[in-house]
């Protein structure tokens, strides 16, 4: 039995050998073969430096961040071209870059080079009705594949949270890899939520109501989660937008010695422009939203609750009310999405008092903002919120939820003051409404005051100091 199990393993054992000899001689030939010249080594050429960014056309908070890194490297380094790999074919490059003008300000001081990538649609959630994240991420895997091969970079950074991308630049395109990060793609606060049985937009109520499929979920969600720790991994720099973000990353990932907190950019200073004066006689109080129509934000909640607000009356014979739902739609999915809130504004009947407000010009949400007297923010364990941060600087009274980014960074006490209120369910939203708009003028100013003193921590220039402390070692 000996010499047989012997005879057996020997052969596998000098098999798998060849085999592993097989397989890094051909990633190295794939490595040999995929790669340009090194430019910018010599210092004579450019420094390619990649941002991986299937969406860059779309108006949110992440684009924010990717339009002022490039604007900060195109400052700093001279001898830098950023690339952009981007699936908004829709679109020239010329128009990309007026959109980030028009919608964030940022006026770039050098020209960018786009490649536009044809697979995008390996990376849509539609695509995959079931397994998303891990659909999703191994479409990424494909989608950078096509980035790799029309360019390949010096310096490649995800801008977009595709960390399965990550091994194939480093390993295969031989670059120095980069990553910012948004949102972990899987967090121990989904593990949890799969684990207690909790029904999410993520964790449907079928799978919460059957313990076979929860266990079968919570296997797959701890496989995955194991896989999206090994592939992080590969990051040379690691810079997370808040501290929730940097826990869940450093329980996940296990590299601390490269990551960092580099909060996003938040154009205070344009909101900080908007004069903050003592509220005087007024006929309506504004509520104003600033978010993507995405489901994690979670619209139906201050629907909900502004309906409440209204039915039990309770700010007597205050000023009339009003809400106004302000965001981007990115497809189809976003704008059904917001069709179905508007019904769901006439089956609580308050259509009259909401107001939606899709893909405004940036002016308009300034004077929006001007005009609100709170600034409502529903999604749970946000990972920042530059939209709560707006709201703060244009002296808005914000209202976000108690988790997240919001809770740990944003919406807390500066020099023991308080800067805003924080929520969790229908209820706690609708009685803190009530709670602020019964304030007198002058103690809703002095709380005003204390949120726009706290935000220029948050402000472009600060960015612009962490981001390039937290890239030096990739230009060494």
């Amino acid at each position: 039995c000996f010499r047989l199990l012997c005879s057996l393993l020997i052969p596998a054992l000098f098999l798998s050998g060849i085999l592993c000899v097989c397989l890094v001689v051909l990633l190295w030939g794939i490595r040999l073969w995929i790669q340009l010249p090194s430019a910018g080594k010599d210092g004579k050429q450019p420094l390619l430096v990649a941002f991986f960014h299937p969406y860059c056309n779309a108006g949110g908070g992440g684009e924010r961040v990717l339009w002022c890194a490039i604007r900060t490297l195109q400052k700093k380094y001279r001898n830098v071209t950023c690339v952009v790999y981007t699936g908004d074919r829709d679109a020239t490059g010329e128009e990309i870059v007026e959109g980030a003008f028009r919608r964030f300000n940022i006026k770039l001081t050098h020209p960018v080079k786009f490649v536009f990538l044809e697979k995008r649609y390996l990376v849509e959630a539609s695509l995959y009705p079931h397994f998303t994240l891990l659909g999703q991420s191994l479409g990424s895997v494909f989608l950078g594949w096509e980035a790799l091969v029309k360019c390949v970079p010096d310096i490649y950074i995800d801008s977009m949270g595709y960390a399965f991308t990550l091994p194939l630049f480093k390993y295969i395109g031989g670059c120095r890899i980069g990553c910012y990060v948004h949102y972990p793609t899987i967090s121990t606060d989904m593990l949890s939520v799969v684990r207690n049985q909790a029904t999410r937009f993520n964790n449907a109520a079928f799978i919460t109501n059957n313990p076979l499929f929860s266990k079968f979920k919570l296997v797959y969600y701890y496989f995955f989660a194991f896989m999206y720790g090994l592939v992080g991994s590969c990051s040379d720099v690691i810079m997370v937008n808040s501290s929730w973000t940097l826990n869940h990353i450093l329980s996940l990932w296990r590299a601390g010695a490269c990551a960092s907190v580099v909060y996003p950019p938040c154009d205070v200073q344009t909101f900080l422009d908007i004069p903050l004066e003592e509220e005087k006689g007024t006929t309506e109080y504004s509520i104003v939203s600033v978010s993507q129509f995405r489901p994690e934000k979670d619209h139906p909640l201050q629907i909900r609750a502004f309906a409440k607000l209204l039915k039990e009356k309770r700010l007597g014979q205050q000023p009339s009310l009003k809400l106004i739902l302000i965001g981007g739609c990115r497809n189809q999915q976003d704008e059904e999405r917001v069709k179905n809130l508007k019904r769901l504004c006439e089956e609580l009947g308050v259509s009259k008092d909401v107001m939606f407000r899709i893909n405004i010009p940036f002016e308009e949400l300034k004077r929006h903002l001007a005009e609100a007297t709170i600034g409502l923010h529903t999604m749970w364990n946000e990972h920042f919120g530059i939209g709560v941060v707006e709201c703060m600087a244009a002296g808005t009274v914000i209202l976000a939820h108690n988790s997240g980014g919001p809770k740990l960074d944003i919406v807390v006490p500066y020099e023991g003051h308080i800067t805003g209120f924080l929520a969790e369910n229908e209820d706690n939203y609708a009685e803190t409404m009530a709670y602020i708009l019964s304030l007198s003028p002058g103690k809703r100013l002095e709380i005003r005051e204390n949120a726009r003193r706290s935000v220029h921590r948050f402000s472009d220039q600060h960015f612009e100091e962490t981001f390039l402390l937290s890239v030096d070692p990739l230009f060494k």
